[in-house]
C-alpha cells in the first residue's frame, strides 16, 4: 500500500497514525507533510524507526518549495511528479491521510 500524507508532522497528529499502521509499503510525504523528512525534526526518529519496513518517499517540487531540501534525512528518496505516478501505479492500494 501507498500510504500518501501532506500534513505537517508540527500541526497533526497524523503522521503517527500513519507509522502505527503501516506495517509495509510506502509512504509519500507532499506538502507540508515533507517537514518530517528533514533533519532535526521531531519526526525524524520516529521515521527513521519506520524506513526498516516502510519506503519513505519525499515529493522533490514541495522540499524546494518549502526551502527544505538540504535538510533531507538520509536514506529518504525523492520523487518529482513523475515518480509520484509511478508510486501510485507500482502500488495498486493508494491511502490519502488527512
Amino acid at each position: 500500500m501507498l500510504h500518501i500524507l501532506n500534513k505537517s508532522p508540527l500541526e497533526k497528529s497524523t503522521l503517527d497514525t500513519v507509522l502505527r499502521l503501516a506495517k509495509s509499503g510506502a509512504l509519500l510525504l507532499i506538502e507540508d507533510g515533507v517537514y518530517a523528512a528533514t533533519r532535526g525534526s521531531a519526526a525524524e526518529p520516529k521515521l527513521r524507526e519506520a524506513m526498516g519496513r516502510v519506503a519513505v518517499y519525499a515529493l522533490m517540487p514541495d522540499l524546494q518549495a518549502r526551502g527544505v531540501a538540504d535538510r533531507l534525512i538520509e536514506g529518504v528518496a525523492t520523487v518529482d511528479y513523475e515518480g509520484f505516478v509511478d508510486l501510485v501505479v507500482e502500488h495498486p492500494n493508494c491511502q490519502s491521510w488527512l
